[in-house]
């Protein structure tokens, strides 16, 4: 499993999204707001799973912490600039 569709089914399990697919989430689209529509609830639970299942520090209330959090696949590009 490619490190996109891995995110995509962390957020499926993390939040309990049971009639979400890993093809409904687009790889660009926002998580936030129009897009997947996640809240900051959500922003929370799927900061610890990523810090957990990928072993990154993420800053929390920081503007570049906001910006990996745009879409999965921002989220992807800052687990590989963390990843020795």
């Amino acid at each position: 499993m490619n490190l996109n569709n891995e995110i995509k089914q962390l957020i499926i399990d993390c939040l309990d999204l049971e009639d979400v697919s890993i093809d409904d989430i687009q790889t660009d689209a926002p998580l936030f707001g129009e897009g997947l529509g996640l809240d900051s609830i959500d922003a929370l639970e799927l900061g610890l799973a990523i810090k957990k299942k990928f072993d990154v520090k993420i800053e929390a209330n920081s503007d570049a912490t906001k910006a990996h959090f745009h879409s999965v696949a921002s989220l992807a590009r800052f687990i590989e600039s963390q990843r020795p």
